[in-house]
């Protein structure tokens, strides 16, 4: 890179961030009698303040997002021979628990311009066997509940809501625990509040968490000295320093989600006056985006030529992905009856493939930066997508 070209490279505010509050909260956990969730406080002071942020009456901590995916649908039911209805472009977590339950993941298309699952798509691939409907709430945009509550009363077909995007979002001023459904979300190192890893579900019902509990606890009850196993489940239980760290980043979840909803606004603005880019839309029920990612298409782009912006984007310093690949095109993932082929899929979930074919993604970090610095950014993509 020339002298020139280095001045020319971007910073924007570190990710993830830390202050005071974590290190007071490390210390806390470390002087505790017990660094695990039986012998300490934070874990249970972390649940009833992340349920209370976001309106559930209850929350269970674990030990990553996708173990809270598995929990979640241990307490649903889900088992051998069962189908789960996902997004056919999502993370491969989505589909891993469904499989991991023994079950099948049945992707489902979404729509072209919040990337969401799409709702009729979903009707479409219910069947006797459907345990199950996990929407995706994409970059933080809610999927469409209205439709899917509609869709969950038609055909009995309970929703699990992967929030792992989604933290302190809101759909009609209705927060993520305000639906009567489970909620997982990930506290993994790039999302909106980390602990390096982590999950939660938000559980609807004290039956529901009741369930969850035993289950992220190897079966045993509070309280249990005798090993009494109620039932079959797995170690999902966070730690009291993980959780000791969420309690200080929930703190200021809410201010940086604001900058966010200001900052987004203004850099989607900015990449909409690029021909060729194609800005993620954004459903207005969804009052409150929580922005994980700022996301945009460039239809027709080759897998080369993205590729080739997203480096050249690095190399201006500014955090670029290229967007997950649809779900069922994954090595990971299982076809069953339901599913059929990769092709027959494909042919299923037209929207998935263009998305998986030319989208990118930019880290919610950069919209913690200022406007100059959004608008150096536009100028830069720019550039990098007319030099293609």
């Amino acid at each position: 890179m020339s002298s020139s070209q280095a001045q020319q490279v971007l910073t924007f505010p570190v990710w993830p961030q830390h202050g005071p509050e974590e290190r007071a909260g490390l210390l806390r956990a470390l002087d505790q009698e017990g660094w695990w969730r039986n012998g300490g406080s934070e874990v249970d002071s972390f649940e009833r303040e992340f349920a209370a942020l976001h309106g559930a009456p209850r929350a269970i901590a674990t030990t990553n997002g996708t173990h809270a995916l598995e929990l979640a649908l241990s307490v649903m039911g889900v088992g051998p021979g069962d189908e789960v209805i996902v997004p056919a472009f999502t993370f491969i977590s989505c589909s891993l628990a469904v499989q991991r339950a023994g079950a099948v993941p049945v992707p489902a298309d979404v729509y072209p311009d919040t990337y969401c699952l799409d709702v009729d798509a979903a009707a479409r691939a219910v069947t006797p066997r459907t345990k199950a409907v996990m929407p995706v709430h994409m970059a933080g945009q809610f999927a469409d509940m209205d439709a899917l509550a509609e869709l969950s009363s038609a055909t009995g077909v309970p929703v699990l809501q992967d929030a792992a995007h989604a933290h302190a979002a809101r759909w009609r001023g209705r927060r993520v625990g305000e639906f009567g459904s489970i909620a997982s979300f990930s506290f993994q190192n790039g999302k909106l509040m980390t602990a390096g890893e982590g999950g939660a579900l938000l559980l609807p019902d004290e039956e529901t968490y009741q369930a969850a509990y035993l289950r992220h606890g190897c079966g045993r009850p509070p309280g249990d000295r005798l090993y009494e196993h109620r039932t079959q489940g797995s170690n999902y239980r966070m730690n009291e320093f993980s959780a000791a760290v969420l309690r200080a980043q929930l703190s200021r979840l809410e201010g940086q989600i604001a900058v966010r909803e200001e900052r987004s606004r203004h850099l989607m603005a900015a990449l909409a006056r690029i021909p060729g880019v194609v800005p993620q839309g954004r459903d207005d029920r969804g009052d409150v985006k929580s922005h994980y990612m700022a996301m945009v298409r460039l239809p027709g782009v080759t897998a080369e030529r993205r590729l080739a912006l997203v480096d050249a984007l690095l190399a201006q310093g500014i955090p670029a992905f290229v967007a997950f690949p649809p779900v069922y095109r994954t090595r990971g993932f299982w076809e069953g009856p339901a599913s059929g082929g990769v092709d027959d899929i494909a042919k299923r979930c037209p929207v998935a493939e263009e998305i998986g074919n030319d989208c990118l993604w930019l880290h919610h970090r950069v919209l913690l930066a200022d406007t100059p610095v959004l608008d150096r950014l536009a100028e830069v993509f720019a550039s990098a997508v007319a030099a293609g």
